[in-house]
């Protein structure tokens, strides 16, 4: 089997993780990082004896397949010129920082054939898949996602930045379009939106409450999904499952008899799963888990809360 020429853009956090499973890979090659920073260029040539690149675009050309890890605001024009290049492209979270950048990746991608993938990480997440056989018609959702400060990921708002996690799930699991957003959140740390809530109606009934904070004190990834019959408890961060069905029958002393069953899975490697299922649609020339058109509907839900948010703000700002 031909060896699959792999690239990273971006070698910060995320880029570092991504470089390092592409080399783990026995059917990839890492061919290059490209990355401003000199310092982070050799940091991954140290560990994994890659070649650097300042300027993505030395790398065109001599990737078939590239994750892109930059800063949110960097994603269209990066990913646009790999795409042009004739190369597959995973595109970390958001897809980009405008819903038109996205639609015209999406176009670009069509036209050349190529893969284009989101990194929704969660849509790996063994428990996301496990649940999957459980969801009949789900009618109310609440979710949480809290995280201490980090100045990472802080260029964009604490919806773009973890929110959109959840609505990439809720929107997976509901399956309907979206009726109407009520929305409120302010900036507390930075000059972006630091906490959030949004409560979602969907055309089908289902209603999803869901709460993003970056300035908590603990950290929290937990999914609640309500059925007519069922009630599903999900931990994403300690890969949790409870859930509690409606009893077949009465107990002895009369009362409903609760069916409760509890899985716990292994962490895992989402990220691994992840860049091993792009590089399987490349191969493969398939739909990726997560498509351009999955990252466009997430990022203009989140679009729609950010600009409520931002509406409220300047509403109660004004003097009265």
């Amino acid at each position: 089997m031909t060896r699959l020429r792999c690239a990273v853009i971006g070698a910060g956090y995320l880029g570092r993780f991504h470089a390092q499973k592409y080399a783990g890979l026995a059917d990839c090659e890492l061919v290059g990082i490209a990355d401003p920073s000199s310092e982070a260029r050799d940091r991954l040539k140290a560990e994994l004896g890659v070649e650097g690149f300042a300027d993505h675009r030395e790398l065109l050309g001599r990737a078939d397949a590239v994750s892109i890890a930059t800063p949110t605001v960097l994603h269209h024009a990066v990913a646009r010129d790999f795409l042009e290049a004739g190369a597959h492209v995973l595109v970390e979270k958001p897809i980009t920082a405008t819903a038109e950048e996205a639609r015209e990746l999406i176009a670009i991608a069509g036209r050349q054939g190529l893969v284009l993938q989101v990194g929704h990480l969660e849509r790996f997440n063994p428990v996301i898949r496990a649940v999957a056989g459980e969801l009949a018609s789900p009618r109310f959702i609440e979710s949480n996602r809290l995280a201490p400060f980090k100045p990472r990921g802080t260029d964009v708002s604490v919806v773009l930045d973890l929110m959109i996690h959840d609505i990439d799930l809720i929107e997976h699991i509901v399956r309907s379009p979206i009726e109407s957003i009520d929305a409120i959140g302010a900036p507390v740390f930075t000059d972006e939106i630091d906490i959030a809530n949004a409560r979602i109606r969907f055309a089908n009934g289902c209603v999803a409450d869901v709460t993003a904070s970056r300035i908590s004190m603990k950290a929290e990834r937990k999914l609640r999904i309500f059925q007519s019959d069922t009630y599903l408890s999900i931990d994403l961060q300690q890969k949790l499952l409870t859930i509690v069905r409606r009893p077949a029958s009465l107990g002895d002393d009369g009362l409903p008899k609760v069916d409760l069953e509890e899985r716990s899975f292994d962490q895992g490697d989402a990220l691994q799963d992840e860049i091993r299922s792009f590089v399987d649609a490349v191969r493969n020339r398939g739909r990726p888990v997560v498509s351009g058109e999955d990252g466009l509907r997430a990022l203009e839900t989140a679009t729609r809360i950010v600009e409520l948010v931002n509406r409220g703000a300047a509403a109660g700002a004004r003097p009265a």
